[in-house]
């Protein structure tokens, strides 16, 4: 199910995942104004004063009807969780997107004034505690994300978490899809929206380095690296900005030559079909002409199901 309250501004089922030090408040904006759901982590912003700051920038470009969305993790390492939370719910965030951890108090919290809590997820433990923190939809992270990400077939994942989700919780999908037709492959495979972060990354409005966007675009599948070293879980990773000696040695633990947070940059196992830079608004309507594509495609008499 999509939330209505997200439906309504809907021009593709589709969120623009919020990417550390990529998203900002032109990113959002440009992605709602497109018509798909912007986001960005409050961290972005190094104080809750100034996460407050852009939430008040956002909301006097987009007005008050427009649905964006904020990630924060709910997780001991975050010691802004509390202010942070306060200066969601003070300005009624639509959506809020939760990782590393999730309570009841946190969803009663935004639920109160009618927001949406999303929860990314990696596996079905995770899917079900937040399920059982009343979430409002499932993030599945999937294997090739870009950025802290799960190890599962999309699929395979999807498969397990739809009946758990049911019918009035939203079901997510991240992990490589950048292009409408991924994404049509992702909804008919059972999702209800999907989580795109690398190919947005590389659009004129990002906040990405041009040096990063630049590398995502001349990337491919063997320039990524999956490790766990570089920020403590699971992620996708260019190789090329990991130090040479700690892939030499085997292990992308010897980095202490390096601020991780700010040199080694993320990417998905999609980069291989990035080709440009476009504005947010272009890539948005080249991927609602393959959308469509993609569902006449399913619509032809030969692979229609005969049952």
């Amino acid at each position: 199910m999509i939330p209505p309250q997200l439906q309504r501004a809907l021009r593709l089922p589709m969120l623009a995942a919020p990417m550390f030090l990529v998203s900002n408040p032109n990113f959002v904006v440009a992605s709602c104004r497109a018509g798909i759901v912007g986001t960005f982590p409050s961290l972005n912003q190094r104080t809750s004063e100034g996460y407050e700051d852009w939430l008040k920038q956002i909301r006097s470009r987009l007005g008050g009807t427009v649905s964006f969305g904020v990630q924060f993790p709910i997780h001991r390492t975050n010691p802004r969780v509390e202010k942070d939370l306060a200066v969601t719910v003070e300005h009624k965030v639509p959506l809020l997107i939760t990782s590393m951890g999730i309570t009841r108090e946190i969803t009663d919290a935004v639920h109160s004034y009618g927001g949406l809590v999303f929860h990314d997820a990696i596996s079905v433990r995770h899917a079900r505690k937040a399920l059982d923190a009343n979430v409002d939809g499932i993030i599945a992270v999937c294997g090739g994300a870009g950025g802290h990400a799960g190890t599962y077939n999309p699929f395979a994942f999807l498969a397990e978490l739809r009946p758990l989700v049911g019918p009035d919780r939203t079901l997510l999908l991240g992990g490589c899809i950048g292009d409408g037709y991924s994404m049509a492959g992702a909804i008919a495979a059972g999702a209800d929206l999907v989580y795109v972060g690398t190919r947005m990354a590389a659009t004129l409005e990002s906040g990405a380095q041009e040096a990063h966007k630049k590398l995502i675009v001349d990337s491919d599948i063997t320039d990524i690296v999956y490790s766990d070293d570089v920020a403590g879980v699971g992620g996708n990773w260019l190789k090329s900005t990991i130090p040479q000696t700690a892939i030499e040695a085997g292990t992308l633990a010897l980095m202490d030559d390096v601020k991780r947070w700010r040199d080694i940059w993320s990417a998905g196992q999609g980069v291989g079909s990035i080709h440009d830079t476009p504005t947010v608004a272009e890539l948005v309507e080249r991927m609602a002409g393959e959308f469509e594509q993609a569902a006449d495609i399913l619509q032809r008499p030969n692979i229609k199901s005969r049952r």
